[in-house]
């Protein structure tokens, strides 16, 4: 017979509350304590902190505190370049993987965790997890969540407030309750940046980025 720890590895319903997994995820969510009491001026302490809590980190990856974490962020992967703002909640008692140069807003969720609808199931307190994969270039607006087993592709945006219970594909503008596609990225984001207003492309720096 299988542990429950076995069954959650292998993708299987399984109760959380078993003592050997709560021991390992209780001592990964201090970690995540330790950094909400970290100040905003303590860049380097966070960046050494970030590559202890999260599974993989890349290069110039950022959070904001505080930050919340079923896991202590230890099922999580990141890309380079990975900014979140305030209030971001990761469920990631199963795998997250992030891409590269994603930014997250204010309020989001990322849930990997489900519960059966057989009431009986629940009453006991099984759960399962589904792996949330995001591309790179994602734009995830303020507020939105992100449902377990979906799939965001790159260079799309999730606008805010939207459910996203779908797979979202890349390069397009998502939006809704449940999240659908409203458009694809076009030429005309070229040249607006927001409704009619234009970006002014031969006065952009971009020495800091190339830096």
């Amino acid at each position: 017979m299988l542990t429950e720890k076995q069954r959650m590895e292998k993708g299987l319903i399984y109760i959380p509350m078993d003592q050997e997994i709560l021991d390992k995820q209780l001592k990964y969510i201090n970690m995540v304590h330790k950094y909400n009491k970290t100040k905003a001026t303590q860049l380097k302490k966070r960046q050494k902190m970030l590559k202890k809590m999260f599974a993989k980190v890349g290069e110039n990856c950022y959070f904001e505190a505080p930050l919340y974490s079923n896991f202590g962020c230890k099922h999580v992967y990141l890309g380079n370049h990975v900014y979140s703002n305030f209030n971001l909640t990761l469920v990631d008692d199963g795998n997250i993987y992030i891409g590269n140069d994603v930014m997250i807003a204010p309020n989001v969720t990322i849930a990997t965790a489900g519960h059966p609808i057989n009431a009986k199931l629940r009453q006991i307190g099984y759960q399962y997890n589904q792996d949330v994969h995001i591309g790179s270039n994602v734009w995830i607006g303020a507020g939105a969540i992100i449902m377990p087993g979906v799939t965001i592709g790159d260079n799309t945006i999730i606008g805010a407030g939207s459910i996203v219970t779908k797979d979202i594909p890349s390069g397009v503008v998502a939006v809704g309750n449940p999240c659908k596609v409203m458009r694809e990225v076009s030429e005309r984001d070229n040249k607006y940046f927001f409704k009619e207003l234009e970006i002014d492309w031969d006065d952009l720096n971009f020495k800091w980025w190339l830096n």
